[in-house]
């Protein structure tokens, strides 16, 4: 055998193996400091792995995974808690949900919204991670922990046709004058969630995606179960199509106009985001003199004229991208005493 040669094959150093082989304890250095490293080590994690639909998690919700931490990790300090997320027990978490209920939960008329359930739940993850990779017992598991249950939900709200009519006529109502970036693409963006899209669907289009020769766009599924592996088609509005026109037009003003992105921000920042979107809505809203309002609720309302039109709920079924009847019927809900008293009506006398 030849000797004195170098080996081609990694070898790793016997304190490296000690090191992998060792269970993994709490982080050293100072607390806010190692909780801001495991932090950044569970982020990492998330983007690594799949949910439980078998694909990556969506960039939203590995922040509000992440928001979670962050807001545990904030009154850990607020506290004085010392130690890494490890150093969270159940009686601890107990402490820091009854604190964050009565920050955030209590309930003022018809405002609550369930933010502790919320926080709890993604937390979970957090703990998941904690047992796998640090054999922290999980906190979860046992029956000490308080569980803060979701609010009951109501009915979803349906927007007037006024207000709908008012929001278009304050981003410039179709006008072929109108021509300012930021006008175009927001009268733009409330066409396209009159057509139905969910306020994710929107943000992901493509400019290859909207095949206006068609009048459709095509949708990308979102998760397991919303429509077929290839996605669905939405029928777009003809003033819709007019508006996706006129805003592909100013887009090609944009610095970023070769991105894959459809909607792109204003002073020239790139791929718009829910908190971009939700904010233009509500700027709208309020210029239009209404209160605040989300972006589903176009979706709700969309789902409520083509029932009221008449449109059979398995095309509605089909074009909304749901597999559950139970779906439309809620959506739909809101006005759904309206709607059969109208149907009833238009039947004259029977007798």
């Amino acid at each position: 055998m030849t000797t004195g040669r170098k080996s081609p094959f990694r070898i790793a150093a016997m304190g490296d193996q000690t090191h992998a082989l060792k269970a993994r304890g709490p982080v050293k250095g100072s607390s806010a400091d190692a909780r801001a490293r495991q932090l950044a080590e569970y982020t990492s994690h998330l983007r690594t792995i799949n949910n439980r639909y078998g694909r990556p998690y969506a960039p939203r919700t590995i922040g509000a995974y992440r928001d979670a931490v962050i807001a545990l990790d904030k009154w850990m300090t607020e506290k004085k808690v010392t130690g890494d997320f490890t150093a969270c027990d159940t009686d601890t978490l107990n402490r820091f949900f009854r604190w964050y209920h009565r920050e955030h939960d209590q309930a003022t008329g018809d405002t609550y919204t369930g933010a502790t359930n919320t926080k709890q739940r993604n937390l979970r993850h957090l703990f998941t991670w904690l047992q796998e990779e640090y054999d922290h017992e999980h906190p979860y598991t046992g029956k000490g922990l308080v569980r803060y249950s979701a609010p009951k939900a109501g009915r979803p709200q349906t927007l007037s046709r006024d207000f709908v009519g008012d929001m278009l006529k304050a981003t410039g109502n179709s006008s072929p004058r109108v021509r300012d970036f930021e006008t175009v693409r927001d009268h733009a963006i409330i066409r396209v969630l009159t057509d139905g899209v969910r306020a994710t669907e929107l943000l992901m289009l493509q400019v290859s995606t909207v095949l206006l020769d068609q009048g459709v766009a095509q949708i990308v599924p979102l998760k397991s179960g919303r429509g077929a592996a290839k996605g669905r088609l939405v029928p777009l509005q003809p003033k819709t199509v007019i508006a996706l026109r006129r805003y592909l037009r100013a887009r090609e003003t944009h610095k970023l106009s070769r991105s894959e992105w459809l909607w792109l921000g204003t002073r020239g920042r790139g791929h718009l985001k829910y908190s971009g979107l939700y904010r233009m809505l509500n700027r709208r809203a309020e210029q239009a003199g209404y209160g605040a309002v989300a972006p589903h609720m176009f979706r709700h309302t969309w789902a409520d004229d083509l029932l009221a039109s008449d449109v059979s709920e398995e095309d509605v079924m089909e074009a909304g991208g749901w597999t559950d009847r139970s779906m439309l019927r809620r959506y739909a809900a809101d006005m759904a005493s309206s709607r059969a008293v109208t149907a009833v009506q238009g039947l004259g006398d029977r007798y």
